[in-house]
């Protein structure tokens, strides 16, 4: 009974010391953190997709407030919440903060089933990643979209699906938040944020090939041959060919559409631009012969 009595008392009072020592410690070392950045979590939309280049919300909120004591959170932008989170979070840090213009994902890919004739059958892991890992994939465009919707797992906003018809996945740009997800969960890099434009109005060349030209069109039929037509005609600058591939600087671009026009493959696309009126010239001519 004395034995463990012992026990018990010895146990008890290391048990009391290792307390005492652990507190000690605790107060020596402890790191307080600035309460401001719970505050600006708060603010957050909560989302943690990392599309502001940090782990969570909460790095977001630490970068912002280190930002708001050096005076500027410029470059540090939270795709999610948006300009009216970024306000928010500028007026609880007491600075002022330039909105960044809005971004969209887009798919630079425009090899759908009609474009991109199938060479082979792919019988493995349905994933983009498993895909590419294997080679060029179900047809001989080593560049183009797989089609197992990677992209659509990794986006937590439900902004993207895939098109059954073509076989290609889709932005919802009303839903796309420019967390950009999907870019990184794209093995073959076809996935890109660019700015929204006025109106939500961009033009871009929707192809990643960069084969030369004729291989490049016999392994799909609407890609970018690098003939350098559309770079001839643009008057800005906007577009440069590098490896046999066409790129039109978002920064540069006027969406004049002349580039549109110009590419004789139909690689260069315009999102949401109004139709042209088309004229009826059997009523034109018969205008012309009454008034003649």
């Amino acid at each position: 009974m004395n034995f463990v009595l012992t026990a018990v008392c010895v146990l008890g009072a290391i048990a009391l010391v290792a307390a005492i020592v652990l507190y000690v410690v605790s107060k020596k070392f402890a790191v307080e953190e600035d309460p401001r950045i719970g505050e600006v979590t708060a603010l957050l939309p909560g989302a943690n997709c990392g599309g502001c280049g940090f782990a969570g919300c909460s790095g977001m909120a630490g970068a912002l407030v280190c930002g708001a004591d050096k005076g500027s959170i410029e470059g540090l932008v939270c795709p999610v919440g948006g300009e009216e989170v970024m306000k928010q979070v500028a007026d609880a840090l007491g600075i002022t903060v330039a909105i960044a213009e809005a971004m969209v994902a887009v798919v630079r890919c425009n090899g759908s089933c009609a474009h991109r004739p199938r060479i082979a059958a792919y019988d493995g892991l349905h994933t983009c990643a498993a895909m590419h890992a294997t080679g060029a994939g179900e047809t001989s465009c080593g560049f183009g979209c797989l089609g197992c919707g990677d992209c659509v797992e990794a986006c937590l906003f439900d902004a993207i699906h895939i098109n059954e018809e073509t076989g290609l996945p889709e932005v919802d740009e009303d839903k796309c938040t420019s967390c950009g997800a999907c870019v990184k969960a794209c093995p073959r890099h076809i996935i890109e944020l660019r700015k929204k434009g006025p109106k939500g109005r961009r033009v871009y060349v929707q192809c990643v090939n960069m084969d030369k030209g004729a291989v490049a069109k016999k392994a799909c039929e609407v890609a970018c041959i690098g003939c350098g037509k559309c770079e001839k005609v643009c008057k800005f600058e906007a577009i440069t060919i590098e490896n046999n591939l066409s790129y039109i600087d978002y920064n540069k671009c006027r969406l004049c559409t002349k580039c549109v026009d110009e590419c004789p493959t139909g690689a260069i696309l315009k999102i949401n631009f109004p139709l042209k009126k088309m004229v009826n010239t059997e009523v034109v001519a018969q205008e012309s012969e009454v008034k003649a």
